[in-house]
């Protein structure tokens, strides 16, 4: 699910920040004494990434003397990169204060705003406010914290990524810039400081207004030394150079290069209200734990709502400042959502089957070829819809850590791809629906290499490329060694659930007739997620979220990600490749720092490439569509704008398009005790489809279109 996968992008960025780098502050929004703390920090910091810069400098450039051929062109590279630091480092030091309190005539005269009003609705005018609208959650959330510990929790997508709207963001259809806090926007001439003004009737659920100063403090109550938070601190570190307040409402956020959709980057801060954190101080873990922070967004969580353990409801705001704005009208339409705590699956499906859920994921075929066959579904009362989404594939597959001596070799790497059968396993366990992944970060309209084929599973092909890394003999067992005894053998570790372990068991099976030994390591997920990023892992079974619109490769392959200052692979990281190499550290920040849609498509095809070419990474499966079960009850978009819902999303009902009609549930319930029944609905819903040939249409379904 995206909530969970993106709990795993926030805490496998988790680096070692700045604690003790900045002084503990006492209880209350000290920002004041913050601030010039912070400043000097971060201006030391820049100070000792320039010096780096320079020693790194001069090493290379003594090194170019003297190299041929493919070091060179390695060298050439990381002198590339070089130059682009220096330069990085020298405008972020002569922007002055990272958190700045400037003034109404900073602000550049001829600046070019824009509003963004130009795009298509979003939702269906025909939606109805009102009722409650209910799913389940597998697990209580450990805080209610937005930072902090704990707080990249399973559920905070439900809190706050989904609802909490950030300066600008992207439209889900077009994914051109439109507005959230901000009504305008506008880009300096050198493209890298974006100046944001608040709408002036923005306001927190509390009624308090959003003011520029709240962007500042947002900064503040992240990274100060309060809570232990190295993702926080990393991110603002390195990836935003100045946040500056010019009055009330004009804000500008610097970033420290230009980019593409460099305002969607820069816009994504949210504020922090300062009357919440009044009491902000050194017990924040303890004492926000449960309190649920004004938000900017349609839902609030009201402290009688909540049940510890049992569940959390949200409710609508009364009178949310953004109701009858473009974009946000036909959305966020249920008056309230409440989240009912169901640890067992198979419970869980019992409820919806039951109707005390109104909603139920059927992606996996053993629902929805064979639970999902019931009453309920025959009668009409709980529809069935596959929807297919523009969402970028899933970079799930094996991810091979190249610092173990095995997995050093670029012939076993390619030879162990060719051992992994992810065609049987989509037949056997996923009934031959879902599709075998080609590459990382494939599905980026712009962004991706279709010409990349994932290698298939072949035995000669496999044995072929151990052959070359010594691998020729076979032992009784059918394993193949080297002539000094050394066995083809490495483990593979997964979280451990029953369909992983269906998962593994066949692919072990096949690799075996490869020559191949596949030691099966399947873990409690906190354990094998310790040990990945630990990088005490072999092979590791991953799945990453990449948010659209561009691909991101610098936390995967990017050296300073990899290894430490002596070699040794870098914890907590999401390089679990352990990859450094000085061509991709430069690609991956030409992917950063593009900024035309030629220079990021080259550089992330390249690295796509280079992926491939290596052989780190084992694409598994990938689904191009969602199957969801609803009660009649639940009224999806069916206009021109919007068909079901839009198409760049992971899970339709993370963007609020849906309804729930009051009406239409007495009706059903009525039907329910009659025993009258209405008709069958399971529809394909292929507006947005990336055509497939029909021969790859999943069976069992009717192409009926649109809702």
């Amino acid at each position: 699910m995206r909530k969970f996968l993106t709990s795993l992008v926030l805490i496998g960025l988790a680096l070692t920040g700045c604690r003790h780098e900045t002084k503990d502050a006492a209880r209350g929004v000290t920002f004041e004494d913050f601030a010039p703390v912070y400043n000097r920090y971060i201006e030391n910091w820049l100070k000792a990434q320039q010096a780096a810069t320079e020693k790194d400098a001069a090493h290379v450039e003594d090194e170019l003397l003297t190299a041929v051929g493919e070091s060179k062109t390695l060298l050439e590279a990381r002198a590339k990169a070089i130059r682009l630091d220096r330069e990085k480092w020298r405008f972020r030091l002569g922007l002055g204060n990272f958190l700045k309190v400037g003034n109404p005539s900073e602000v550049p005269s001829d600046l070019v705003w824009s509003d963004g009003m130009d795009q298509p609705e979003i939702g269906d005018p025909a939606a109805k406010k009102g009722g409650v609208f209910r799913r389940y959650i597998p697990s209580f959330p450990p805080t209610f914290s937005p930072f902090g510990d704990n707080s990249n929790n399973s559920f905070r997508g439900d809190l706050y990524d989904y609802i909490d709207l950030p300066l600008v963001t992207l439209h889900p259809d077009t994914m051109e810039i439109i507005p959230g806090i901000a009504n305008q926007w506008a880009t300096s001439k050198d493209g890298r400081t974006i100046y944001f003004r608040i709408d002036p009737e923005a306001r927190y659920s509390d009624g308090a207004p959003v003011r520029a100063r709240d962007f500042l403090l947002s900064v503040y109550v992240h990274v100060s030394d309060n809570i232990i938070n190295p993702y926080w601190k990393q991110y603002y570190r390195e990836n935003i150079a100045q946040v500056a307040m010019y009055d009330d409402l004009t804000v500008s956020i610097s970033l420290p290069e230009a980019k593409i959709y460099a305002p969607v980057f820069a816009g994504a801060i949210t504020p922090a209200p300062p009357h919440f954190y009044a009491e902000y101080g050194p017990d924040y873990e303890e004492r926000y734990q449960w309190r649920f922070p004004p938000t900017t967004g349609a839902y609030e969580v009201l402290p009688q709502d909540v049940i510890k353990g049992v569940s959390i409801t949200q409710t609508r705001v009364k009178d949310w400042w953004a109701k009858d704005r473009k974009y946000y009208r036909y959305r966020f339409n249920p008056d309230k959502l409440v989240h009912t705590v169901v640890r067992d699956e198979s419970k869980a499906f019992e409820l919806f089957r039951a109707g005390e859920l109104d909603t139920f994921f059927l992606t996996q075929p053993q629902l929805w070829y064979e639970k999902s066959e019931m009453d309920p579904v025959y009668k009409g009362y709980i529809e069935r819809y596959t929807f297919y989404s523009k969402y970028p594939k899933i970079p799930r597959g094996l991810y091979l850590n190249v610092s173990k001596p095995l997995l050093g070799d670029r012939n076993i790497r390619i030879g162990i791809q060719h051992s992994m059968n992810w065609q049987k396993v989509i037949d056997v366990m996923f009934r031959g629906d879902y599709q075998r992944l080609n590459a990382f970060n494939e599905g980026y309209a712009l962004f991706s290499d279709p010409s990349i084929v994932a290698r298939p599973f072949s035995i000669n092909a496999a044995r072929e490329a151990f052959a070359k890394a010594g691998f020729t003999r076979e032992g009784r067992d059918g394993i193949l060694t080297r002539a000094d005894g050394t066995r083809l053998s490495v483990s593979l570790t997964y979280p451990a659930t029953p369909q992983m372990d269906r998962i593994f068991a066949i692919l072990k099976e096949e690799a075996k007739a490869c020559g191949f030994e596949v030691q099966i390591d399947g873990l409690e997920y906190t354990v094998s997620y310790k040990k990945e990023m630990q990088k005490q892992h072999e092979m590791v079974f991953g799945s990453w979220l990449i948010s659209p619109p561009v691909p991101d490769f610098h936390q995967f392959l990017h050296s300073s990600n990899a290894v430490d200052e002596n070699g040794h692979p870098k914890p907590q990281t999401n390089n679990t490749f352990a990859w450094h190499r000085a061509d991709t550290d430069a690609l991956s920040e030409q992917v950063r720092s593009a900024t035309t849609v030629d220079q990021l498509n080259d550089a992330a095809c390249k690295l796509q490439r280079i992926m491939h070419d290596e052989a780190i990474f084992v694409p598994g499966y990938a689904v191009d569509f969602i199957r969801i079960g609803a009660w009649r009850w639940v009224k999806w978009p069916d206009c021109k704008e919007t068909r079901f819902s839009p198409p760049v999303v992971y899970d339709p009902q993370e963007v609020f398009v849906f309804w729930v009609d009051d009406a239409v549930k007495d009706e059903t319930q009525r039907a329910r005790r009659s025993g009258k029944s209405f008709s069958e609905v399971t529809r394909s819903i292929e507006d947005y489809r990336v055509k497939a040939p029909e021969s790859q249409v999943p069976p069992g379904e009717q192409n009926l279109g649109n809702p």
